[in-house]
């Protein structure tokens, strides 16, 4: 845990998301990157709310799956200009990587 929060904190250029360790992706490093994973995940909440069990399939799509599938890319698009570049990763990178 402690690697993983030095590679976290070897921020010099200021990303809001880092790769993650494993995968593809990002893991956020900066409060900012929280702060609009928080948001992402509180706007996802927030629409799944407004579906009611005698919603019509219509009403699903413009009321939850349309607004999710907007935030979603709205998160990758400032995912990938706000940090690195994603890369397939497979732990702490070596020589600064």
């Amino acid at each position: 845990m402690k690697e993983y929060i030095k590679y976290l904190k070897d921020n010099p250029k200021g990303y809001w998301f880092k790769r993650k360790l494993y995968g593809w992706g990002w893991t956020p490093a900066t409060w900012q990157g929280w702060l609009v994973t928080l948001m992402y995940i509180l706007l996802v909440l927030f629409f799944a709310l407004t579906i009611s069990e005698d919603s019509a399939a219509r009403e699903i799509v413009f009321t939850f799956i349309l607004p999710v599938v907007l935030l979603t890319i709205t998160f990758f698009r400032i995912a990938y200009s706000k940090g690195e570049k994603p890369k397939w990763m497979w732990g702490i990178p070596k020589n600064g990587e």
